[in-house]
C-alpha cells in the first residue's frame, strides 16, 4: 500500500508539456499491450490538471488522439480531461464526438455508461444536441447500471437546455422509469425528477397514494443513495386521508435505524412531514417516541454528524417538544466536544429544562461555568439566568446559582451575571431586589458595554431604593464622552428615572445629561431620545412620569424560537443545510424551491403554529382594539397641545421644580429645594402583547405522478 502511495505522489510532480507529449505519442514496443506507458502519462497529466496547471490544455489533441484506444482505465482518464477542459477548447473537443457515440453502442455496458456520462457533463451545445437521441435509447437499456446512468443525464442535460427537454419525450420517459423492476434505477428515476422539478417553475412533481406505496415497499432493497431519494420524494406526496399518512409513516419507520445519517435524517423528516396530515393523537404520540432513539444515537458519531443532529433537534423540539422530553442527560456535554457542539448542546439543555430537572441542570451548568472557554462559560451564566425567567418556581435557585458564581470575583462572570439580573428584574419586579447591593459591590469589574448598560439600568430603575444611586450614576457620568452609544442611552435614561423618582437627586444631573444627548453628539438615536424626553418633562411632567417609569412589556426566554411559518417550512428541510442556519431553504440556495405543506382533507390545519399564531393574533386584536382607538385618540389631543420653544419650556419646568435650567439651551443657576416624600414609581411588569401575522399558502396538486 505505501509503496503503491509513494509511486502515485511522484504522479504529481509539476510536469512538462512536452515531455508528457512524448510519453503519450510514443508506441512503447510491441510487448506493451497493455498502453502502460501512455498510461502512465495520462496519470501525469490528470495529476497536474488536479493541481490547475492549466498548462495541459495544449495536450487536447494528443488526448482525443488516444482516446480511441481499447481500454477502460485509458477512456475514464481521458473522459476526465475531455469533460475539465471542453470548454475551452470546444473546437477541438468536437472531434472527440465520434468517439462518445461510437462508445455509447460498445457492448461493455460500463463503456456505455461511461460514454453517456461525458456526453451528457460536457456544456457544450454540440454534444448536449448530439446526447438527446442515444439517451433515449439507454434509458430502455438492458443492463440497469446504464439505465441508472441514463436517468441522471436526463437531469443534467435539464440543467444544460430545459428547453430542449421538456419539447421532447425524455421526461415521460423518465417517468416510465418508475415502473422498472430494478430498485437503483427507480430511486435514481425519482432523483432525477425531484432535481428537474426543484429548478423548473412550470412542471408539478405529484405523487398518489399507489405510487407512494410501491416506492417504500422497495426501500429495502435500495442503496443508502436510493433509499434517500425515495424518501426525499415521498415529500412530494400529499395525504388525502390520514389513515393513509399514518400507514405510510409506520411503514417507514425501519428506517430511522439505519447506519446511515442521512437515511435517517431524511427519514425523520418526511414522518414529521406525515404527522401533519395524521389526526390520531396516540399515532402522533408513538411516532414521537420513535423518533427520540436514532437522534440519540447521531451523538455517538462524530462531531461534524453530532452538531447536524443537534441543530435538527433544536428544529424538532420547537414542533414536537414531546420528542427527546426525557433524554436530557444525553445532551451533557463532554469534556473533549468542539466548543461548536457545547453550546448548541446548552440550547437543548435550556428548551429541556423544566421544573422536575431544574435542580440537575442547574449543577451542570455550574459545572460549565468554571470551564476554561470563556466563551462557553459566559453562555452557561446566561442560560441560568434565562432558566430564571423560564420556569418561574425555580426563578429563587437560578438566582442564587448566580450570586455563587458572582462571588468567584472573576470579571467575565460578573459581567454576564449582571445582564441576566437585569432581565430577572424586569420578569420579577419586587421580588429580588435585595440583590441590588452585591450588584453594587462589583461595579469595579463592569467594562463591557452590555454590563455597563445592564447596572445602569438597574440603577435607574431603582433609583429611590439605593441610597447612593446619584453618586454611583455620577461615576459613570464622568467617562460620558468615552462610552459607546448603548451605554449613554441607558445613562440618559437612567438619569431622568433619577430626577422623576428624586426630584432633589437628579436636578443637577439632569440638565447636563440632556444637553450633552442633544447637543455634543453625532448619534441620532440619542438625539431623539434627549429630545423626547426634554419636551416631556417640560410640557407634560404626568406623562414623562407614565412612559419613563410605565409598565414595561413582557420579558421572556423563548426570543429565540423561529417564527411559525418559517418553522412550518423548516420541518420539511430536515436534515439539510439550511438547518444548520436554521433559516429557510430558499434563503441559504437561492435557487431552491421554497415548500410548504399542500392543502388537502387530511390536513390537520387547527395543530399548524401558523393557524394558531394567527388565532392567537386575531384574538389579541379583538381584545385591544377599543383600547387602541383610546391611545389614538389622546395621543392626537397631545400632539395639538404640544407648542412652543422647547428649550424654554423645559428651563421653565426645570426652574419650576428648583433644578437647573435652560434659558435657549444655556444653564442657569441651580435652586435646590427639598426633596418631596413619598414619590416612588416603581415599575411593574406588565402583560406584552406580541402579534403576529402569518401567512400559508397552501395548493393541491392532485394525484398523479407526472411532470
Amino acid at each position: 500500500m505505501s509503496a503503491g502511495s509513494n509511486n502515485d505522489a511522484k504522479l504529481f510532480a509539476r510536469g512538462k508539456v512536452a515531455e508528457l507529449r512524448l510519453e503519450l505519442n510514443s508506441s512503447g514496443g510491441k510487448k506493451d499491450k497493455a498502453f502502460s506507458t501512455k498510461r502512465i502519462a495520462l496519470k501525469k497529466i490528470v495529476a497536474n490538471m488536479t493541481m490547475s496547471n492549466n498548462d495541459m490544455v495544449a495536450l487536447f489533441p494528443d488526448i482525443v488522439g488516444v482516446m480511441g484506444l481499447p481500454s477502460l482505465e485509458i477512456k475514464k482518464m481521458c473522459f476526465l480531461y475531455l469533460v475539465n477542459y471542453a470548454r475551452m477548447k470546444p473546437e477541438i473537443a468536437l472531434k472527440a464526438l465520434p468517439i462518445l457515440l461510437s462508445d455509447l453502442e460498445d457492448t461493455n455496458p460500463l463503456m456505455r455508461a461511461l460514454a453517456l456520462r461525458t456526453l451528457s457533463y460536457i456544456h457544450v451545445r454540440q454534444f448536449v444536441e448530439a446526447a438527446a437521441a442515444p439517451l433515449k435509447h439507454l434509458l430502455k437499456d438492458n443492463d440497469p447500471y446504464v439505465r441508472k446512468t441514463a436517468a441522471f443525464c436526463v437531469a443534467k442535460l435539464y440543467d444544460h437546455d430545459r428547453h430542449m427537454v421538456e419539447s421532447s419525450d425524455l421526461i415521460d420517459r423518465l417517468n416510465l422509469m418508475l415502473r422498472d423492476e430494478n430498485p437503483t434505477v427507480v430511486s435514481s428515476a425519482l432523483a432525477a425528477l425531484m432535481d428537474i422539478w426543484e429548478r423548473s417553475e412550470s412542471i408539478k412533481l405529484t405523487i398518489d397514494y399507489s405510487n407512494a406505496s410501491k416506492i417504500v415497499s422497495i426501500l429495502p432493497d435500495c442503496s443508502e443513495w436510493g433509499q434517500t431519494y425515495i424518501l426525499e420524494a415521498l415529500t412530494s406526496y400529499v395525504p388525502q386521508d390520514t389513515s393513509e399518512a399514518a400507514f405510510l409513516a409506520d411503514r417507514i419507520a425501519p428506517r430511522l435505524s439505519h447506519t446511515n445519517s442521512a437515511v435517517v435524517l431524511t427519514c425523520i423528516r418526511v414522518i414529521l412531514y406525515l404527522m401533519n396530515y395524521i389526526d390520531s393523537e396516540k399515532t402522533i404520540a408513538s411516532l414521537c417516541a420513535k423518533l427520540s432513539p436514532p437522534l440519540v444515537t447521531l451523538l455517538s458519531k462524530g462531531p461534524e454528524i453530532q452538531y447536524l443532529a443537534l441543530r435538527n433537534a433544536l428544529l424538532i423540539l420547537q414542533r414536537r417538544p414531546e420528542v427527546l422530553r426525557n433524554d436530557i442527560r444525553v445532551f451533557f456535554c463532554k469534556y473533549n466536544d468542539p466548543i461548536y457542539v457545547k453550546v448548541t448542546k446548552l440550547e437543548l439543555i435550556f428548551m429541556l429544562a423544566s421544573e422536575r430537572n431544574i435542580k440537575e441542570v442547574l449543577t451542570e451548568l455550574r459545572e460549565y461555568a468554571t470551564e476554561i472557554d470563556v466563551h462557553f462559560v459566559r453562555k452557561s451564566v446566561r442560560a441560568i439566568g434565562k432558566l430564571a425567567i423560564k420556569i418561574e418556581p425555580a426563578a429563587k435557585l437560578c438566582i442564587s446559582s448566580l450570586l455563587e458564581l458572582v462571588a468567584t470575583k472573576v470579571s467575565y462572570i460578573v459581567q454576564e451575571a449582571t445582564v441576566v439580573i437585569k432581565n430577572i428584574f424586569r420578569k420579577y419586579p419586587n421580588q429580588y431586589e435585595s440583590i441590588i447591593s452585591t450588584l453594587c459591590e462589583n461595579l469595579d469589574s463592569l467594562d463591557e458595554p452590555e454590563a455597563k448598560a445592564a447596572m445602569i439600568w438597574v440603577i435607574g430603575q431603582y433609583a429611590d431604593r439605593i441610597e447612593n444611586s446619584e453618586v454611583l450614576l455620577e461615576d459613570f457620568l464622568d467617562t460620558w464622552a468615552d462610552e459607546t452609544h448603548e451605554v449613554q442611552l441607558a445613562l440618559l435614561t437612567a438619569t431622568v428615572k433619577l430626577f422623576i423618582q428624586r426630584p432633589t437627586k437628579g436636578q443637577e444631573l439632569v440638565p447636563r445629561v440632556l444637553k450633552w444627548a442633544t447637543e455634543d453628539t453625532d448619534n441620532p438615536d440619542l438625539r431623539d431620545r434627549g429630545y423626547m424626553y426634554w419636551r416631556l418633562l417640560s410640557s407634560n411632567p404626568t406623562a414623562a412620569k407614565s412612559v419613563v417609569m410605565g409598565e414595561k412589556p413582557a420579558i421572556t426566554a423563548e426570543s429565540e424560537k423561529l417564527d411559525p411559518v418559517t418553522l412550518e417550512e423548516m420541518c420539511l428541510a430536515v436534515g439539510t443545510l439550511a438547518t444548520v442556519y436554521l433559516k429557510p431553504v430558499h434563503t441559504v440556495f437561492r435557487s431552491a424551491r421554497q415548500r410548504r405543506l399542500q392543502d388537502s382533507p387530511a390536513l390537520q390545519k387547527t395543530t399548524l403554529p401558523s393557524y394558531q399564531a394567527m388565532q392567537a393574533a386575531k384574538l389579541v386584536a379583538e381584545q385591544n382594539g377599543t383600547s387602541a382607538d383610546a391611545l389614538a385618540a389622546r395621543a392626537q389631543a397631545h400632539r395639538a397641545g404640544r407648542n412652543g420653544d422647547v428649550l424654554d419650556e423645559a428651563g421653565a419646568y426645570f426652574a419650576s421644580v428648583g433644578g437647573q435650567g435652560f434659558t435657549n439651551g444655556a444653564p442657569t443657576t441651580a435652586v435646590t429645594p427639598g426633596e418631596q416624600p413619598g414619590q416612588m414609581y416603581v415599575a411593574n411588569q406588565g402583560q406584552g402583547l406580541g402579534t403576529m401575522q402569518p401567512t400559508m399558502h397552501v395548493q393541491s396538486e392532485g394525484n398523479l405522478l407526472d411532470l
